[in-house]
């Protein structure tokens, strides 16, 4: 057994965080799999780092290196690395043109200079803020190494996102949708997002072996956005549709949804995104602007519309708060709904009635100035 090896046995056998004694322990052999290819992925993306590293000409490159070696100690993704080396790269970058040779030198109007530069390209704010967040995870280690001054976070540096609500797919536009996939790859691949809520970047990372179709389920070794491993559960028309993928599928291929070209292993998000885009031209609904995202957005709005708790969803969704999940009430809270129009139709009964009084008393005026015209006419007869 290699060092590896024994590092990951005696993690899954003594971590009481991850597992309890009640519960069902993954496949062994499929956790060293994991783990051992994972750590593998993170040497090959830290090498390919640091070799573009080390032809840079910037300040401080020795703890670039150190800070990139230590998120790889601590097992974060490839894809991590090289976004948290993208954004501290352009950060440094911008202050050694600013005339500074030391990360020593850094202030907080270096973090202020770095968003304003940023909002000058042109940037949405979301990305702005991912990039806000790498560079102040990447100081603030600098900061524990004692490099730079902790005055830097005296005052923090926060930028406000706009609260938008989750985007669903309208129920007829989604019978529409689905209506024109026909091929059979597609269509399970479709209604899994749906029907799951998994993310699209999860279920391309999905493997054979984590799909068992006799308890309906897909185990989720790793979320795609937090890392938080879950259990996801699958509907009638969505086994139906993965078993006749099963059946069509190559049988030797690793991911359950593989590229068709065979130059990586499982299929990238572009070629996903192109098969979604796809229908939706079919089903003419690209002016609707519903993104992949939009599926999972979809399953969480029709799972509340139907009752279901929002801790439930929570844990599906794979959230690790449960006010992530809150917003998609905003969408589906029926007991303010149905008290909007109940309160809204005693306004207009009420309207409705004021209306009709005034009405009346109107009648009533007009009909007695008619009389009193009458009687003024058959007076001035009799005189």
């Amino acid at each position: 057994m290699t060092s590896i090896e024994s590092a990951v046995q005696k993690a899954v056998l003594s971590s009481e965080s991850i597992l309890s004694p009640t519960v069902t322990t993954p496949d062994y052999h499929q956790t060293i799999l994991r783990f051992t290819s994972h750590h593998e992925e993170n040497i090959e993306a830290l090498g390919k780092i640091l070799k573009h590293l080390s032809g840079m000409d910037l300040p401080g490159k020795e703890h670039v290196e150190s800070y990139l070696r230590y998120l790889t100690r601590r097992n974060r993704k490839p894809k991590t690395l090289h976004s948290r080396y993208g954004a501290i790269v352009l950060f440094i970058g911008i202050i050694r043109d600013n005339g500074k040779t030391r990360l020593e030198e850094i202030t907080q109007k270096d973090i202020e200079a770095f968003i304003e530069h940023e909002q000058d390209r042109g940037n949405k704010i979301t990305t702005i803020r991912t990039k806000l967040v790498s560079v102040q995870a990447f100081l603030r280690y600098l900061m524990e190494e004692e490099i730079v001054s902790a005055d830097i976070f005296r005052r923090r540096v926060r930028l406000r996102l706009p609260e938008r609500l989750p985007k669903a797919i309208d129920p007829e536009d989604l019978q529409k949708f689905l209506s024109v996939i026909k091929d059979m790859r597609d269509r399970a691949m479709i209604l899994i997002l749906l029907r799951t809520g998994m993310r699209i970047g999860e279920l391309l990372n999905t493997k054979v072996m984590d799909v068992h179709i006799k308890e309906r389920k897909i185990e989720i070794y790793e979320g795609e956005k937090n890392r938080l491993g879950r259990v996801v559960y699958l509907s009638e028309d969505a086994v139906l549709a993965l078993r006749k993928w099963l059946k069509g599928r190559d049988t030797w291929e690793e991911y359950l949804f593989y590229s068709p070209s065979g130059g990586t292993d499982t299929m990238c998000y572009s070629a996903a995104w192109i098969i979604f885009h796809k229908y939706l031209v079919k089903a003419g609904l690209t002016h609707k602007g519903y993104s992949l995202h939009a599926l999972r957005h979809t399953f969480a709005t029709e799972l509340l519309n139907a009752g279901m708790r929002l801790e439930c969803l929570q844990v599906l969704l794979g959230h690790r708060s449960i006010e992530e999940t809150r917003r998609y009430a905003q969408l589906t809270d029926k007991t303010r709904e149905e008290e909007y129009f109940t309160a809204m139709s005693r306004i207009e009964r009420r309207s409705r009635n004021d209306h009709d009084r005034h009405h009346h008393e109107l009648e009533a005026v007009l009909e007695t100035e008619k009389l009193l015209a009458q009687y003024r006419e058959e007076l001035s007869e009799h005189h």
